[in-house]
Protein backbone atom coordinates (compact mmCIF):
# COMPACT_ATOMS: atom_id res chain seq x y z
CA UNK A 1 0.00 0.00 0.00
CA UNK A 2 2.65 2.14 0.88
CA UNK A 3 4.29 1.71 -2.57
CA UNK A 4 1.33 2.60 -4.60
CA UNK A 5 1.03 6.02 -2.71
CA UNK A 6 4.56 6.45 -3.06
CA UNK A 7 4.04 5.71 -6.99
CA UNK A 8 1.24 7.64 -7.69
CA UNK A 9 3.02 11.29 -7.20
CA UNK A 10 5.78 9.98 -9.45
CA UNK A 11 2.95 10.04 -11.87
CA UNK A 12 1.53 12.52 -11.15
CA UNK A 13 4.26 14.45 -11.24
CA UNK A 14 5.52 13.32 -14.85
CA UNK A 15 2.04 14.00 -16.18
CA UNK A 16 2.30 17.35 -14.89
CA UNK A 17 5.99 17.94 -16.04
CA UNK A 18 4.37 16.52 -19.31
CA UNK A 19 1.88 18.91 -19.76
CA UNK A 20 3.81 21.67 -18.73
CA UNK A 21 6.65 20.75 -21.84
CA UNK A 22 4.02 20.51 -24.30
CA UNK A 23 2.72 24.07 -23.38
CA UNK A 24 6.31 25.27 -23.38
CA UNK A 25 6.17 23.72 -26.91
CA UNK A 26 2.86 24.96 -28.21
CA UNK A 27 3.69 28.70 -26.90
CA UNK A 28 6.95 28.42 -28.92
CA UNK A 29 6.03 27.06 -31.80
CA UNK A 30 2.76 30.18 -31.58
CA UNK A 31 5.83 32.48 -30.89
CA UNK A 32 7.85 30.97 -34.13
CA UNK A 33 4.86 31.54 -36.43
CA UNK A 34 4.17 34.72 -35.61
CA UNK A 35 7.91 35.78 -36.22
CA UNK A 36 7.85 33.82 -39.27
CA UNK A 37 4.74 35.95 -40.38
CA UNK A 38 6.14 39.26 -39.42
CA UNK A 39 9.26 38.31 -41.25
CA UNK A 40 7.33 37.77 -44.34
CA UNK A 41 5.76 40.59 -44.83
CA UNK A 42 9.05 42.58 -43.62
CA UNK A 43 10.42 41.07 -46.39
CA UNK A 44 7.94 42.21 -48.98
CA UNK A 45 7.89 45.80 -47.50
CA UNK A 46 11.82 45.77 -48.14
CA UNK A 47 11.30 45.26 -51.40
CA UNK A 48 8.08 47.84 -51.86
CA UNK A 49 10.46 50.40 -50.80
CA UNK A 50 12.99 48.89 -53.55
CA UNK A 51 10.42 50.60 -55.91
CA UNK A 52 10.79 53.79 -54.47
CA UNK A 53 14.94 53.47 -54.43
CA UNK A 54 16.85 51.39 -56.73
CA UNK A 55 19.72 50.95 -54.52
CA UNK A 56 17.78 50.02 -51.22
CA UNK A 57 17.42 46.06 -52.11
CA UNK A 58 20.98 45.20 -52.06
CA UNK A 59 20.50 41.34 -52.69
CA UNK A 60 17.57 39.17 -52.71
CA UNK A 61 17.31 35.64 -53.42
CA UNK A 62 13.41 35.05 -52.21
CA UNK A 63 10.52 33.57 -54.10
CA UNK A 64 9.70 35.47 -56.89
CA UNK A 65 5.94 35.91 -56.32
CA UNK A 66 7.04 37.74 -53.01
CA UNK A 67 8.61 40.59 -56.06
CA UNK A 68 6.30 43.62 -56.13
CA UNK A 69 4.19 42.86 -59.61
CA UNK A 70 2.80 45.90 -60.37
CA UNK A 71 4.88 49.62 -60.77
CA UNK A 72 4.07 52.71 -58.43
CA UNK A 73 0.77 54.31 -59.57
CA UNK A 74 0.31 56.82 -56.53
CA UNK A 75 4.02 57.47 -54.88
CA UNK A 76 2.12 59.29 -51.44
CA UNK A 77 -0.86 56.99 -51.25
CA UNK A 78 1.34 53.77 -51.49
CA UNK A 79 3.96 55.20 -49.22
CA UNK A 80 1.30 56.08 -46.29
CA UNK A 81 0.00 52.44 -46.76
CA UNK A 82 3.51 51.18 -46.42
CA UNK A 83 4.38 53.51 -43.29
CA UNK A 84 0.89 51.59 -41.90
CA UNK A 85 1.97 48.81 -42.79
CA UNK A 86 5.40 48.62 -40.88
CA UNK A 87 3.59 50.53 -37.83
CA UNK A 88 1.25 47.69 -38.07
CA UNK A 89 4.29 44.79 -38.01
CA UNK A 90 5.84 46.93 -35.38
CA UNK A 91 3.10 46.74 -32.95
CA UNK A 92 2.98 42.89 -33.42
CA UNK A 93 6.61 42.63 -32.93
CA UNK A 94 6.02 44.78 -29.18
CA UNK A 95 2.92 42.34 -28.33
CA UNK A 96 5.65 39.24 -28.41
CA UNK A 97 7.70 40.97 -26.08
CA UNK A 98 6.79 38.97 -23.18
CA UNK A 99 7.34 35.42 -24.82
CA UNK A 100 10.72 34.11 -23.65
CA UNK A 101 13.10 32.57 -26.18
CA UNK A 102 16.22 31.02 -26.36
CA UNK A 103 19.76 33.21 -27.53
CA UNK A 104 19.64 33.12 -31.27
CA UNK A 105 15.54 33.42 -31.31
CA UNK A 106 16.53 36.42 -29.06
CA UNK A 107 18.65 37.84 -31.20
CA UNK A 108 16.33 37.44 -34.26
CA UNK A 109 13.84 39.03 -32.68
CA UNK A 110 16.38 42.14 -31.61
CA UNK A 111 17.08 42.33 -35.43
CA UNK A 112 14.09 41.99 -37.05
CA UNK A 113 13.01 45.17 -34.74
CA UNK A 114 15.65 47.15 -35.41
CA UNK A 115 15.31 46.39 -39.51
CA UNK A 116 11.64 47.49 -39.35
CA UNK A 117 12.59 50.57 -37.63
CA UNK A 118 15.06 51.72 -40.27
CA UNK A 119 12.73 50.06 -42.95
CA UNK A 120 9.88 52.94 -41.03
CA UNK A 121 12.56 55.55 -41.06
CA UNK A 122 13.58 55.14 -44.39
CA UNK A 123 9.63 55.42 -45.51
CA UNK A 124 9.70 59.21 -43.49
CA UNK A 125 12.80 60.31 -45.94
CA UNK A 126 10.69 59.41 -48.72
CA UNK A 127 7.68 60.65 -47.86
CA UNK A 128 9.81 63.90 -47.61
CA UNK A 129 10.78 63.91 -43.93
CA UNK A 130 14.29 64.65 -42.99
CA UNK A 131 17.27 63.72 -40.42
CA UNK A 132 20.29 65.40 -39.18
CA UNK A 133 23.08 63.08 -39.59
CA UNK A 134 23.30 61.81 -36.19
CA UNK A 135 19.50 61.19 -36.46
CA UNK A 136 19.63 59.42 -39.81
CA UNK A 137 22.38 57.40 -38.63
CA UNK A 138 20.35 56.58 -35.59
CA UNK A 139 17.51 55.37 -37.28
CA UNK A 140 18.82 53.81 -40.06
CA UNK A 141 22.07 52.13 -38.69
CA UNK A 142 21.36 52.09 -34.86
CA UNK A 143 24.22 53.76 -34.30
CA UNK A 144 25.94 57.43 -33.97
CA UNK A 145 29.34 58.16 -34.90
CA UNK A 146 31.53 60.18 -32.45
CA UNK A 147 31.93 64.01 -33.04
CA UNK A 148 35.91 65.57 -33.44
CA UNK A 149 36.12 69.51 -34.29
CA UNK A 150 39.20 71.12 -35.81
CA UNK A 151 41.89 70.95 -33.59
CA UNK A 152 41.56 67.56 -32.79
CA UNK A 153 42.60 66.89 -36.40
CA UNK A 154 44.86 70.19 -36.44
CA UNK A 155 46.80 68.14 -33.55
CA UNK A 156 47.07 64.94 -35.34
CA UNK A 157 48.43 66.75 -38.86
CA UNK A 158 50.99 68.52 -36.73
CA UNK A 159 51.71 65.49 -35.22
CA UNK A 160 52.11 63.25 -38.81
CA UNK A 161 53.83 66.15 -40.49
CA UNK A 162 56.67 65.65 -38.62
CA UNK A 163 56.95 61.93 -39.09
CA UNK A 164 56.01 61.45 -42.91
CA UNK A 165 59.45 61.31 -45.07
CA UNK A 166 59.71 64.60 -47.64
CA UNK A 167 59.51 68.12 -47.12
CA UNK A 168 56.52 71.02 -48.25
CA UNK A 169 52.69 70.41 -47.93
CA UNK A 170 52.07 67.35 -45.73
CA UNK A 171 48.84 66.84 -48.55
CA UNK A 172 51.62 66.67 -51.39
CA UNK A 173 54.28 64.82 -49.67
CA UNK A 174 51.70 61.97 -48.69
CA UNK A 175 50.36 61.68 -52.27
CA UNK A 176 53.80 62.09 -53.49
CA UNK A 177 55.04 59.75 -51.43
CA UNK A 178 51.98 56.50 -51.61
CA UNK A 179 52.17 56.95 -55.78
CA UNK A 180 55.42 55.05 -55.74
CA UNK A 181 53.14 52.54 -54.67
CA UNK A 182 50.60 52.20 -57.15
CA UNK A 183 49.75 49.16 -58.80
CA UNK A 184 50.01 49.24 -62.89
CA UNK A 185 46.85 48.55 -64.35
CA UNK A 186 48.13 45.61 -66.48
CA UNK A 187 48.88 43.66 -63.52
CA UNK A 188 45.83 44.35 -61.40
CA UNK A 189 43.87 41.51 -62.03
CA UNK A 190 47.44 39.01 -61.50
CA UNK A 191 47.81 41.71 -58.25
CA UNK A 192 44.26 41.18 -56.95
CA UNK A 193 43.62 37.54 -58.40
CA UNK A 194 46.47 36.47 -55.47
CA UNK A 195 45.13 38.54 -52.89
CA UNK A 196 42.01 37.10 -53.16
CA UNK A 197 43.30 33.38 -53.27
CA UNK A 198 45.29 33.81 -50.32
CA UNK A 199 42.42 35.26 -48.06
CA UNK A 200 40.32 32.86 -49.37
CA UNK A 201 42.49 30.03 -48.44
CA UNK A 202 43.01 31.36 -44.81
CA UNK A 203 39.57 31.77 -44.30
CA UNK A 204 38.70 28.18 -45.46
CA UNK A 205 41.11 27.23 -42.80
CA UNK A 206 38.85 28.74 -39.83
CA UNK A 207 35.10 28.93 -41.41
CA UNK A 208 33.64 25.87 -43.51
CA UNK A 209 31.62 27.65 -46.47
CA UNK A 210 29.42 25.44 -49.05
CA UNK A 211 31.13 23.70 -51.62
CA UNK A 212 29.92 25.34 -54.17
CA UNK A 213 30.41 29.36 -52.90
CA UNK A 214 32.33 31.07 -55.50
CA UNK A 215 32.61 34.48 -56.87
CA UNK A 216 33.24 36.54 -60.14
CA UNK A 217 35.33 39.63 -60.21
CA UNK A 218 34.72 42.31 -62.85
CA UNK A 219 36.65 45.72 -63.38
CA UNK A 220 34.47 49.00 -63.89
CA UNK A 221 34.43 52.37 -63.59
CA UNK A 222 32.29 55.84 -63.11
CA UNK A 223 31.44 54.24 -59.88
CA UNK A 224 31.13 56.46 -56.62
CA UNK A 225 33.07 53.39 -54.66
CA UNK A 226 35.92 51.50 -54.94
CA UNK A 227 34.73 48.35 -54.67
CA UNK A 228 31.37 45.94 -54.16
CA UNK A 229 29.93 42.51 -53.55
CA UNK A 230 27.25 42.15 -55.48
CA UNK A 231 25.49 39.14 -53.84
CA UNK A 232 23.72 36.95 -56.01
CA UNK A 233 22.08 34.31 -53.75
CA UNK A 234 22.94 30.59 -53.89
CA UNK A 235 26.68 31.40 -51.95
CA UNK A 236 27.58 33.25 -55.57
CA UNK A 237 28.85 36.98 -55.87
CA UNK A 238 29.77 39.17 -58.40
CA UNK A 239 32.89 41.09 -56.76
CA UNK A 240 33.47 44.71 -59.23
CA UNK A 241 36.25 46.71 -58.33
CA UNK A 242 36.34 50.66 -59.42
CA UNK A 243 39.34 51.68 -61.54
CA UNK A 244 38.46 55.04 -62.48
CA UNK A 245 40.93 56.34 -59.75
CA UNK A 246 45.11 54.33 -59.29
CA UNK A 247 44.72 51.67 -56.95
CA UNK A 248 47.62 51.35 -54.33
CA UNK A 249 49.16 47.99 -53.50
CA UNK A 250 47.55 48.03 -50.05
CA UNK A 251 43.88 48.33 -51.56
CA UNK A 252 44.67 44.68 -53.13
CA UNK A 253 44.46 43.19 -49.42
CA UNK A 254 41.29 45.28 -48.28
CA UNK A 255 39.26 44.55 -51.06
CA UNK A 256 39.86 41.17 -51.21
CA UNK A 257 39.30 40.88 -47.81
CA UNK A 258 36.40 43.20 -47.62
CA UNK A 259 34.46 42.11 -50.49
CA UNK A 260 35.39 38.39 -50.41
CA UNK A 261 37.07 36.72 -47.54
CA UNK A 262 35.85 36.73 -45.23
CA UNK A 263 34.07 40.35 -45.44
CA UNK A 264 30.61 40.76 -47.68
CA UNK A 265 31.06 37.46 -49.61
CA UNK A 266 31.19 35.16 -46.30
CA UNK A 267 29.04 37.01 -44.15
CA UNK A 268 26.02 36.97 -46.95
CA UNK A 269 26.87 33.08 -47.47
CA UNK A 270 26.94 32.50 -43.99
CA UNK A 271 23.47 34.35 -43.55
CA UNK A 272 21.95 32.31 -46.11
CA UNK A 273 22.77 29.15 -45.56
CA UNK A 274 22.17 29.00 -41.43
CA UNK A 275 19.81 31.26 -40.80
CA UNK A 276 17.68 31.55 -44.58
CA UNK A 277 17.83 27.54 -45.98
CA UNK A 278 18.51 26.01 -42.51
CA UNK A 279 16.12 27.96 -40.31
CA UNK A 280 13.77 29.26 -42.79
CA UNK A 281 13.96 32.72 -40.98
CA UNK A 282 13.02 34.45 -44.62
CA UNK A 283 14.19 38.13 -43.42
CA UNK A 284 17.14 37.17 -44.51
CA UNK A 285 16.79 36.13 -47.89
CA UNK A 286 16.55 40.28 -48.40
CA UNK A 287 19.66 42.52 -47.54
CA UNK A 288 18.24 46.38 -47.24
CA UNK A 289 21.57 48.84 -47.75
CA UNK A 290 19.91 51.40 -45.16
CA UNK A 291 19.31 49.37 -42.54
CA UNK A 292 21.85 48.28 -39.14
CA UNK A 293 22.52 45.14 -41.23
CA UNK A 294 25.29 47.47 -43.24
CA UNK A 295 27.17 48.53 -40.13
CA UNK A 296 27.31 44.81 -38.92
CA UNK A 297 27.95 43.90 -42.69
CA UNK A 298 30.83 46.78 -42.96
CA UNK A 299 32.50 46.66 -39.95
CA UNK A 300 33.01 42.74 -39.92
CA UNK A 301 34.18 43.12 -43.69
CA UNK A 302 36.63 45.73 -42.39
CA UNK A 303 37.88 44.41 -39.33
CA UNK A 304 37.94 40.83 -41.21
CA UNK A 305 41.13 42.14 -43.04
CA UNK A 306 42.84 42.27 -39.49
CA UNK A 307 41.62 38.86 -38.78
CA UNK A 308 43.04 36.82 -41.57
CA UNK A 309 45.96 38.98 -42.51
CA UNK A 310 47.28 40.36 -38.93
CA UNK A 311 50.02 42.41 -38.78
CA UNK A 312 53.23 41.40 -40.01
CA UNK A 313 51.48 38.10 -41.83
CA UNK A 314 50.11 40.78 -43.65
CA UNK A 315 53.18 43.18 -44.32
CA UNK A 316 55.37 39.62 -45.18
CA UNK A 317 52.72 38.66 -47.59
CA UNK A 318 52.58 41.69 -49.25
CA UNK A 319 56.51 41.77 -49.60
CA UNK A 320 57.14 38.17 -50.94
CA UNK A 321 54.02 38.01 -53.16
CA UNK A 322 51.99 41.10 -53.95
CA UNK A 323 55.04 43.79 -54.12
CA UNK A 324 56.89 41.54 -56.53
CA UNK A 325 53.95 40.64 -58.60
CA UNK A 326 52.91 44.75 -58.97
CA UNK A 327 56.78 45.12 -60.04
CA UNK A 328 57.16 47.50 -56.61
CA UNK A 329 60.04 47.42 -54.19
CA UNK A 330 59.24 45.43 -51.53
CA UNK A 331 62.13 46.52 -49.47
CA UNK A 332 59.77 49.72 -49.27
CA UNK A 333 57.06 47.66 -47.92
CA UNK A 334 57.78 48.58 -43.86
CA UNK A 335 58.05 52.05 -44.42
CA UNK A 336 55.08 52.21 -46.91
CA UNK A 337 52.97 50.61 -43.39
CA UNK A 338 54.31 52.80 -40.90
CA UNK A 339 53.29 56.17 -42.52
CA UNK A 340 49.77 54.39 -43.52
CA UNK A 341 49.81 53.54 -39.77
CA UNK A 342 50.31 57.02 -38.91
CA UNK A 343 47.81 58.51 -41.33
CA UNK A 344 45.01 55.73 -39.84
CA UNK A 345 44.53 58.24 -37.06
CA UNK A 346 42.55 60.73 -39.57
CA UNK A 347 40.06 58.02 -40.05
CA UNK A 348 37.58 59.57 -38.73
CA UNK A 349 37.73 63.03 -40.83
CA UNK A 350 35.34 61.88 -43.85
CA UNK A 351 32.52 61.15 -41.31
CA UNK A 352 33.15 65.22 -40.24
CA UNK A 353 32.76 65.62 -44.05
CA UNK A 354 29.90 63.79 -44.36
CA UNK A 355 28.35 65.44 -41.07
CA UNK A 356 28.66 68.80 -42.12
CA UNK A 357 27.64 68.23 -46.03
CA UNK A 358 24.57 66.17 -45.28
CA UNK A 359 23.54 68.98 -42.27
CA UNK A 360 24.58 72.44 -44.78
CA UNK A 361 27.31 73.32 -43.69
CA UNK A 362 29.53 72.46 -45.83
CA UNK A 363 29.30 73.71 -49.56
CA UNK A 364 30.26 70.28 -51.93
CA UNK A 365 33.61 72.49 -52.42
CA UNK A 366 34.59 72.93 -48.49
CA UNK A 367 33.77 69.22 -48.32
CA UNK A 368 36.34 68.72 -50.63
CA UNK A 369 38.65 71.03 -49.29
CA UNK A 370 38.18 69.15 -45.99
CA UNK A 371 39.07 65.89 -47.22
CA UNK A 372 42.01 67.18 -48.84
CA UNK A 373 43.54 68.76 -45.81
CA UNK A 374 42.44 66.11 -43.25
CA UNK A 375 41.77 63.39 -44.92
CA UNK A 376 45.11 63.53 -47.00
CA UNK A 377 42.91 62.91 -50.65
CA UNK A 378 43.92 64.21 -54.25
CA UNK A 379 41.17 66.50 -54.94
CA UNK A 380 39.77 63.70 -57.56
CA UNK A 381 39.39 61.16 -54.75
CA UNK A 382 38.25 63.57 -52.76
CA UNK A 383 35.67 64.98 -55.14
CA UNK A 384 34.35 61.09 -55.43
CA UNK A 385 34.48 60.48 -51.91
CA UNK A 386 31.51 63.39 -52.11
CA UNK A 387 30.07 62.13 -54.67
CA UNK A 388 29.95 58.71 -52.33
CA UNK A 389 28.30 60.91 -49.22
CA UNK A 390 26.19 62.45 -51.63
CA UNK A 391 24.68 59.00 -52.85
CA UNK A 392 25.01 57.06 -49.43
CA UNK A 393 24.79 59.49 -47.17
CA UNK A 394 25.37 58.54 -43.25
CA UNK A 395 26.06 54.99 -44.21
CA UNK A 396 29.81 56.32 -44.21
CA UNK A 397 29.50 55.57 -40.71
CA UNK A 398 29.22 51.87 -40.55
CA UNK A 399 32.90 51.28 -41.96
CA UNK A 400 35.23 53.10 -39.27
CA UNK A 401 32.18 52.95 -36.55
CA UNK A 402 31.56 49.46 -37.69
CA UNK A 403 34.96 48.18 -37.37
CA UNK A 404 35.36 50.08 -34.15
CA UNK A 405 32.10 48.20 -32.93
CA UNK A 406 32.84 45.25 -33.97
CA UNK A 407 36.64 45.25 -32.63
CA UNK A 408 35.61 46.15 -29.44
CA UNK A 409 33.54 43.63 -29.26
CA UNK A 410 35.37 40.97 -30.60
CA UNK A 411 38.47 42.50 -28.06
CA UNK A 412 36.55 42.28 -24.95
CA UNK A 413 35.37 38.67 -25.43
CA UNK A 414 39.21 37.44 -25.14
CA UNK A 415 39.67 37.30 -29.56
CA UNK A 416 43.11 39.00 -28.89
CA UNK A 417 46.14 38.79 -31.22
CA UNK A 418 47.38 36.48 -28.81
CA UNK A 419 44.29 33.55 -29.30
CA UNK A 420 43.47 33.52 -33.29
CA UNK A 421 41.15 31.06 -32.41
CA UNK A 422 38.97 32.88 -30.50
CA UNK A 423 39.30 35.51 -33.09
CA UNK A 424 37.71 33.46 -35.75
CA UNK A 425 35.64 31.78 -33.17
CA UNK A 426 34.16 35.23 -32.55
CA UNK A 427 34.33 36.59 -35.82
CA UNK A 428 32.37 33.84 -37.53
CA UNK A 429 29.66 34.38 -34.97
CA UNK A 430 29.06 37.32 -35.97
CA UNK A 431 29.22 36.99 -39.54
CA UNK A 432 26.75 33.97 -38.94
CA UNK A 433 23.80 35.34 -36.66
CA UNK A 434 21.42 37.92 -36.44
CA UNK A 435 23.21 40.42 -34.67
CA UNK A 436 22.20 44.45 -34.55
CA UNK A 437 24.70 47.32 -33.40
CA UNK A 438 23.72 48.28 -30.30
CA UNK A 439 23.71 44.90 -29.28
CA UNK A 440 27.57 44.47 -29.85
CA UNK A 441 27.91 47.75 -28.52
CA UNK A 442 26.78 46.15 -24.97
CA UNK A 443 29.46 45.16 -22.38
CA UNK A 444 29.21 41.51 -21.38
Amino acid sequence: MKKIIYFIPVIFLFILISCSNENNSNKKNGLENKMNNIAENYVKAVLKVGQFDADYVDAYYGPDEWKPKESIKDSTAELENLNAEIDSLLNQMESLGKFKADEIETLRFQYLSKQLLAVKAKVFMLRGGTFSFDEESKALYDAVAPTHDVKYFDNIITELDKDLPGEGNIINRFNEFRSEFVIPKNKLDTVFSAAINECRKITLQHIKLPSNESFHVEYVTDKPWSGYNWYKGNSYSVIQVNTDLPIYIDRAVDLAAHEGYPGHHVYNTLLEQNLYRKRGWVEFSVYPLFSPQSLTAEGTANYGIQVVLPGEKRINFEKNILFPLAGLDPSKADEYYRVLKLVLKLDYAGNEAARNYLDGKFTKEQAVSWLMKYSLMTKERAEQRVKFIKKYRSYVINYNLGQDIVKNYIISHGGIDEDPRLRWELFTRLISTPQTPSGLSIKK
